[in-house]
């Protein structure tokens, strides 16, 4: 399920860094710019990442920002796309093409050489008829308050999207745990360090005895 809708499996950020007083226009450049594109060569396990708009993974284009931007909350789709040949109808493909290149050339075997030009051949003709593995997972900005949430768990998901949104906005994402929420309810805080579960006094200023 998305943003918009139902339950979510998600990761919390906090953002750090500077927002431009023109966020608006500045962000829709950058989103455009890193926005999803089809990679004209692919390779076999490439991962092709960009953003999409979460109403659909095929809009990529992010000029009108009513359909990115609600009030200061941003919202999009980290796409990622993977194509992945079949390695048991690759191999029989290529076994077949072998045979037949030995048949007519009278050899028992191909020498590497040959193996090696014809598996790239191959590719390159199932890697255009195959479609890719495609994966969008949304995320929301709060620009004001500079919490990110993003609905993904796993660590590949959440890597590429760090990477990706400090490269677009120029900005930083920190993760939170659950118990970063709770840190301003001090009774709470002290009863969690008690116990052992957390710490949450807040790093020493240089200078300042806490």
């Amino acid at each position: 399920m998305g943003i918009f809708k139902g339950a979510m499996t998600l990761r919390r950020y906090h953002a750090e860094g500077e927002i431009p007083d023109d966020f608006r226009s500045v962000y829709a450049e950058a989103l455009n710019e890193h926005a999803f594109r089809e990679p004209r060569n692919p390779e076999p396990g490439q991962e092709t990442v960009g953003w999409c708009q979460i109403h659909n993974l095929l809009d990529t284009t992010f000029d009108d920002s009513s359909r990115w931007l609600y009030n200061h909350y941003l919202t999009a789709g980290l796409r990622i796309d993977k194509k992945v040949l079949p390695a048991k109808l690759f191999k029989a493909h290529l076994d077949k093409k072998l045979q037949e290149w030995c048949a007519e050339h009278g050899r028992e075997k191909a020498p590497s050489a040959v193996r090696r030009e014809q598996k790239e051949l191959l590719e390159i003709q199932m890697l255009a008829r195959t479609l890719p593995r495609v994966a969008v997972h949304e995320f929301c900005w709060n620009i004001v308050d500079g919490w990110v949430l993003f609905h993904n768990t796993s660590d590949a998901p959440n890597d590429h999207f760090r990477k990706l949104f400090r490269t677009t906005f120029g900005v930083t994402l920190t993760p939170l745990s659950p118990l970063d929420l709770v840190s301003d309810d001090e009774d709470l805080a002290e009863g969690l360090e008690l116990a052992g579960i957390s710490d949450y006094r807040p790093a020493p200023i240089a200078g300042v005895e806490g």
